[in-house]
């Protein structure tokens, strides 16, 4: 009778929904086989996000040291180099035009040319979709670099726009006037500059390998974008400003192979951010190009050495350092694509072929290309980009893949013979955009405020005359 009380009571409590009752009833007891495959998922996903953000913060810290090495190929670099190379009276004109370069380029970057060069377009141009920088933020692009902040990937090419308007003052150098130079470089920079990096390397670019283009031409760090274009702009100035006063009968040789010496050996060290970094990542391929670039360079200085020798009788301080930036100029679409034998072999061609522009083209058609800057960075990177399409390896770089992730022949050592013709494509739109844009600017300069200084300025020197100061104040007095 108790027993049956009981039963009754308690099926009377579970019918009432005790809450004790019910969760005893419905929840069902995890297993401990259950938690510990739970614990450990969850670790493994910890684990996972901690390598990520430390391959994001190598990744980083790798690009932002490669953006101030290649800001370091302007200044002091490039101006050291450039500034010895000329007269005593114009060493300080022709270092503050390069580190002029590092300040208006700056400012014109972050309102419109990194929109121009970056932002989704046409083939030919980007949008004004990161106008004054709008997006441009921590979050990555993914279709630039998945592990390195756009603002990252934004300052790094900011500094190739430095430089590249700043190579072609060495063939304008003591001639012409600081306000033109400004005015023209800040437009050259938008009129051909964006242009040319967005078909290259922007998204849908028309030249670009990777993102869309329908002339996939392999540049991995700038020989067309930066070396052609500003080379051969800067044979288009020297021959629409013309000659120098007392050019060629008169002596004009550098008044400081130091500086220039101490200037390239910061280029040489500057171009591994240029090259190594263009990888956007701190992984095997920034190796790989870091050390073509090195073995290119070296080889380059031996072959403009020999050349030298051969045909002068003796090796010059002066020519190896143009040999080492020579080799420099010709790797740097190829970095990322060939093995350090198909480097030195690049080098090697280019520190000959640079030697005979300089000594042998420049000469025989009389222009004043003050500086060498289209024998060196024009024909340079010309060459480069020619032999990058038949050296190229899927070894080094798989770009090209078909559609089940499979390596594809990329130059003609694999077998892809039609890259060496989209090579000459892409050389060939440089050199078109080059001149063309460049002529243009020049003419609607010259228009606006001329573009030569007069002839008694450029005699007593630009120095004094477009700024008011000397490179060097020798002591007169007895000490």
């Amino acid at each position: 009778m108790r027993s049956a009380y009981l039963g009754v009571l308690l099926g009377a409590v579970l019918a009432a929904g005790c809450p004790f009752a019910a969760a005893q009833a419905v929840a069902p007891v995890a297993s401990p086989v259950a938690v510990g495959n739970n614990a450990q998922a969850e670790r493994i996903a910890q684990l996972e996000a901690s390598v990520a953000d430390a391959k994001s913060s190598a990744d980083n810290a790798w690009m932002l040291i490669c953006s101030a090495l290649v800001l370091m190929m302007t200044g002091p670099g490039l101006a050291l180099f450039y500034g010895g190379l000329v007269r005593k009276k114009n060493v300080l004109s022709v270092m503050m035009q390069s580190f002029s370069m590092m300040a208006l380029i700056t400012v014109v970057w972050g309102i419109i040319l990194y929109s121009l060069a970056f932002s989704g377009g046409n083939f030919f141009i980007g949008g004004l979709h990161h106008m004054f920088l709008r997006g441009v933020g921590a979050a990555p692009d993914a279709a630039y670099s998945a592990t390195i902040p756009l603002q990252t990937f934004m300052v790094y090419q900011l500094m190739f726009a430095i430089i590249t308007p700043a190579l072609i003052t060495g063939a304008f150098a003591e001639r012409m006037k600081f306000s033109a130079m400004a005015v023209f470089l800040v437009l050259w920079s938008i009129v051909v500059y964006a242009p040319m990096a967005h078909m290259v390397w922007g998204k849908g670019g028309l030249l670009n390998a990777t993102l869309g283009g329908r002339i996939p031409t392999l540049d991995f760090a700038g020989g067309t974008v930066v070396h052609i274009t500003s080379g051969v702009s800067a044979l288009v100035c020297a021959l629409y400003l013309g000659k120098r006063v007392g050019y060629p009968r008169e002596p004009m040789p550098p008044h400081s192979v130091v500086l220039s010496f101490i200037g390239a050996c910061m280029l040489w060290v500057g171009w591994f951010g240029f090259n190594a970094g263009s990888a956007l990542s701190a992984g095997a391929l920034a190796t790989s190009a870091f050390v073509a670039t090195q073995f290119a360079a070296a080889a380059a200085v031996i072959g403009w050495g020999s050349a030298e020798w051969v045909h002068h009788g003796k090796p010059s301080a002066l020519g190896a350092i143009s040999g080492a930036v020579a080799g420099l100029v010709a790797i740097t679409p190829a970095a990322g694509f060939v093995g350090p034998m198909a480097a030195m072999l690049i080098g090697l061609m280019a520190g000959v072929f640079c030697f005979l522009m300089v000594s042998k083209v420049k000469s025989l058609f009389g222009y004043d290309d003050t500086l060498d800057a289209f024998g060196v960075h024009g024909a340079g990177g010309t060459l480069g980009a020619l032999l990058t399409g038949i050296f190229a390896s899927r070894a080094i770089n798989p770009i090209f893949k078909d559609a089940g992730g499979h390596a594809l022949a990329v130059g003609v050592i694999d077998g892809n013979y039609r890259q060496l013709w989209n090579q000459a494509i892409g050389v060939a739109m440089a050199w078109t955009l080059a001149i063309g844009g460049t002529l243009i600017i020049l003419f609607a300069v010259d228009k606006l405020i001329g573009l030569r200084v007069p002839v008694e300025h450029e005699t007593e020197g630009l120095d004094v005359t477009q700024h008011g100061e000397e490179g060097y104040y020798w002591e007169t007095s007895a000490r």
